[in-house]
């Protein structure tokens, strides 16, 4: 579909346009023209209505509300509001008394003679008519605030669309190499022991990074792909670890669920790094992926190592891996997420909630 041009885009064709359409609202919609000496009368009456909603609007718009209600100075724009409306009504009832009055006034029946005859004084003290008239001025005045706020609106969602894009962007970008990093020192082990499994753990390592690199760009993803890439993963530790870690991985999910990718392999990671790397024994795995109704229930367990080697430098903070999904939960589950994590004195348990996608 070809794009409109430009002109028929900008902001001045807009407003040229919307004000064609109020002063043809106007003049179409006179019914009784007797009330008129001529044509020329109804186009010059609603021309000036129409002048006056224009002052009004674009003071108000772009001198009072950049003035004082985006400084929420609410008291002074309101003020400053009525004195707008008070010289937009004398400049009104100038023209009527100086220019209509004097052209028209032989068309003019009973009642609008004797208004005619007013002084302008006289005019400027009847409440009833400045209150008509200021609702008549300020009507189009009030939708072109709702057009800009709705574009205003229609931006900040778009910013805040963008924002969360780039934050996810660069959590991820910190995440895999956190990845990598991990699963490389894994084959540099197995390569230093002359390992007939290496080869294995490339081919592993290859599907691993394709599907890194290439198949979860977009914000969710088959939770099938993601049961593939844990297993992978699982399959590596394995040839790293061997007879020292027992791994139970249990699953039974709906083939059209879906989740934010890359979330459960750091809490696999998790549970290596901290429940196997430093258990002289064996260690354990238990890792539970199920459908509860509408949610994604994920939990896994590690035990503990008994013996323990604390880096007193970085004690109180939290895994890089951690924090970053921890991020990412906010941003792709906002109110729709539970994550619960147990430290306990043999174990360490996560247990995450996820609403279904």
């Amino acid at each position: 579909m070809n794009k409109l041009p430009a002109y028929f885009q900008s902001t001045i064709f807009k407003h040229i346009l919307f004000w064609t359409v109020v002063y043809l609202y106007f003049v179409l919609s006179v019914h009784n023209t007797t009330m008129y000496a001529s044509y020329r009368h109804i186009l010059e009456s609603f021309g000036l209505i129409v002048l006056a909603q224009m002052i009004t609007a674009y003071t108000c718009i772009y001198v009072l509300m950049h003035k004082f209600l985006d400084k929420n100075k609410i008291g002074l724009f309101v003020f400053w509001m009525l004195i707008l409306l008070i010289l937009v009504f004398a400049l009104y009832q100038a023209v009527r008394m100086f220019y209509f009055d004097v052209i028209y006034f032989d068309s003019y029946n009973q009642v609008q003679r004797k208004y005619a005859l007013e002084s302008y004084g006289k005019r400027l003290t009847y409440f009833s008519v400045f209150l008509s008239k200021c609702i008549l001025f300020l009507t189009p005045a009030a939708l072109l605030l709702a057009a800009r706020f709705y574009k205003n609106q229609q931006k900040f969602l778009k910013l805040n669309e963008q924002k969360k894009i780039a934050e996810l962007t660069a959590l991820r970008n910190q995440l895999n190499p956190h990845f990598l990093f991990n699963t490389l020192n894994n084959l540099y082990s197995l390569a230093l022991d002359k390992s007939d499994k290496t080869p294995e753990v490339i081919e592993k390592l290859s599907d691993i990074l394709d599907y890194i690199l290439y198949r979860c760009k977009k914000d969710y993803v088959p939770v099938k792909k993601e049961i593939d890439l844990i297993e992978n993963y699982l399959a590596l530790e394995k040839i790293r670890y061997d007879k020292r870690v027992s791994v139970n991985f249990n699953y039974t999910i709906e083939p059209d669920t879906k989740i934010a990718p890359l979330l459960l392999l750091t809490f696999v990671e998790n549970a290596f790094k901290h429940g196997v790397t430093q258990e002289l024994g064996k260690a354990k795995i238990d890792i539970s992926l199920t459908m509860n109704g509408t949610d994604l229930l994920f939990s896994i367990q590690n035990s503990k190592p008994n013996n323990v080697i604390v880096d007193r430098t970085g004690e109180d903070e939290e895994p890089l891996g951690l924090k970053n999904v921890m991020q990412q939960l906010e941003l792709l589950y906002p109110n729709a997420h539970d994550l619960t994590i147990a430290n306990e004195e043999n174990s360490y348990k996560v247990v995450l909630r996820l609403k279904k996608k």
